[in-house]
């Protein structure tokens, strides 16, 4: 009891104090909240050791007799022919084990720095990093429906972004900026991460050029002698599937790695368009086309980072249509995280996938589907974690809410079981006794505010009370929220100097650019 204060009774400023702690916790307003997740949770590994060989086997198989094509980068193939591969015009073939061996160089786990490093991320190991959904031409929401997305659009999800206590990561190209030329949106993409968020980001893959934009600016931030040192951005590059690499994306990934800089390397397979239907055949395909690309950022630069990068889909055999969150690519996101781990390289797989044109019940379904997947896969950066909606056609500000809630759960879900005295809870069996509550019990009362993972867009209420208040679905208070965070929402704090800088070099490179729209 506290000096002068009744048994039974709580001041203001008590009640005041518990309710900043909880929303410290809800809204990571505590110091920076959690930089990433250190996984207490083994890895769910579902193929023997004699399944995993025969993957192995045949993707060393595909790579030796049928090959892959490197299209449209010379220096590429000079590098492949300097490493002993067999060349012949565009195609480039692969002695098995060759790759692997080439791969030793890589990282297997490595920090990606950020401006504020309480924010910086270690990715790789048991370590999860949640980043939003990337690449949507539209952006979704209740009020204006399905529109081509804006640098407004833009600005408010790397907003939302930084505002989550569950996410870890600014992203990349959380939806395309259309009112943006698009030969000078590279810039103002990554100096919205810059200005907007503190966390870590993904720079331009379009065009080396941009890449390296990019990378000077991140230059500009961190300085160039700590750029080449650590890595501070990371660019998303994908396979064009089946078996092709194609000079935009090389070129590209060779220079983040040539800046010591990383690279995550994702082959894109719709099963029975860029790859087999059968999963196991996907699988050995990813395998093949994934090591190459990571392989050749070691020829670029032995012990630069790379990601081991996964997109597995499945379609509609009728249609033609590409499906998301369906269960074959789920399942074989477990193998994809074995394939990895022995090759001791950090794993991109999976996120919050789906089909679904609406925030609704099929989007959360197919949602839950894939990033369970992810979770239990192994998976260290998990791309797409946050507004993919519509084949990732478009990026909504509801699901990000709805999705940045399941992020939340799923910190509680990987840090597993904690055992010791306190949580054992002895005491309160004791205090308790048979047949009586523990509502009001000293261990309950001790651990209330931090027992369980709370909720920001439930609602947990009677129906009676939930009717009365209208009865409200969960988008419609997604819609309320994402409105609510961006209408709180305060820029971390950038040097002045720092910024102006970033300023003038936009302005200088966009002044000897004209347009293009394509």
């Amino acid at each position: 009891m506290a000096d002068g204060q009744p048994d039974g009774q709580e001041t203001k400023r008590q009640r005041s104090g518990r309710t900043q702690r909880r929303e410290s916790r809800m809204h990571g307003t505590e110091g920076v909240g959690r930089p990433y997740i250190v996984r207490n949770i083994p890895t769910y590994d579902i193929l023997s050791e004699e399944n995993l060989i025969r993957i192995e086997t045949t993707a060393d198989r595909i790579l030796a007799e049928v090959g892959i094509e490197f299209r449209d980068d010379p220096e590429a193939l000079e590098l492949w022919r300097k490493a002993g591969a067999q060349i012949d015009g565009l195609l480039v073939k692969f002695e098995p084990g060759m790759l692997r061996e080439v791969l030793k160089t890589a990282p297997a786990e490595f920090t990606q720095h950020a401006r504020n490093p309480a924010r910086s991320v270690r990715i790789g190991g048991r370590n999860v990093v949640f980043a939003p959904a990337y690449g949507s031409p539209f952006v979704m929401d209740l009020d204006k429906g399905r529109r081509y997305g804006t640098l407004q659009d833009f600005e408010n999800f790397v907003k939302l972004a930084q505002a989550s206590p569950w996410l870890h990561h600014s992203g990349g190209t959380v939806c395309e900026p259309t009112d943006v030329a698009v030969n000078k949106r590279h810039f103002d993409m990554v100096y919205a991460h810059l200005r907007y968020s503190d966390r870590p980001f993904l720079g331009s893959v379009t065009a080396q050029s941009r890449a390296e934009d990019s990378i000077d600016m991140a230059r500009l931030v961190f300085g160039a002698d700590f750029v080449d040192r650590n890595c501070v951005i990371m660019g998303n590059v994908n396979v064009n599937s089946p078996l092709v690499w194609d000079g935009t994306m090389t070129t590209v990934f060779r220079a983040y790695a040539r800046a010591n800089q990383a690279s995550v390397i994702v082959p894109f397979i719709l099963g029975g368009a860029m790859g087999p239907v059968t999963n196991a055949g996907a699988i050995a395909q990813s395998l093949a086309e994934t090591m190459a690309g990571c392989a050749l950022t070691q020829l670029e630069r032995p012990g630069a980072p790379v990601i081991f990068g996964n997109f597995l889909s499945s379609m509609s055999l009728r249609s033609g249509s590409p499906t998301f969150g369906t269960p074959e690519p789920a399942i074989g996101s477990m193998v994809i995280g074995q394939l990895a781990r022995r090759l001791n390289l950090p794993l991109r797989c999976s996120g919050n996938f789906t089909t679904s044109k609406l925030p609704d019940a099929q989007a959360m379904t197919e949602s839950t589907m894939s990033m369970l997947a992810a979770v239990h896969c192994g998976a260290n950066f998990l791309l797409h974690s946050a507004g993919f909606l519509d084949g990732l056609l478009s990026m909504s500000y509801e699901k990000f809410v709805m999705d940045t809630d399941l992020c939340g759960a799923l910190h509680s879900y990987m840090d597993g079981v904690k055992i010791d005295d306190n949580e054992l809870a002895l005491d309160a069996f004791r205090e308790v006794g048979p047949g009586n509550h523990f509502f009001g019990c000293a261990h309950t009362m001790a651990n209330y505010e931090t027992a369980f993972w709370d909720s920001q867009t439930a609602d947990n209420e009677p129906f009676e009370k939930w009717e009365a208040a209208g009865s409200v679905d969960a988008a419609t208070r997604a819609n309320a929220r994402w409105k609510k965070v961006l209408a709180e929402y305060e820029a971390p704090p950038l040097d002045e100097g720092t910024d102006e800088a970033l300023r003038d070099f936009i302005e200088r490179r966009k002044a000897g650019m004209q347009d293009a729209w394509y």
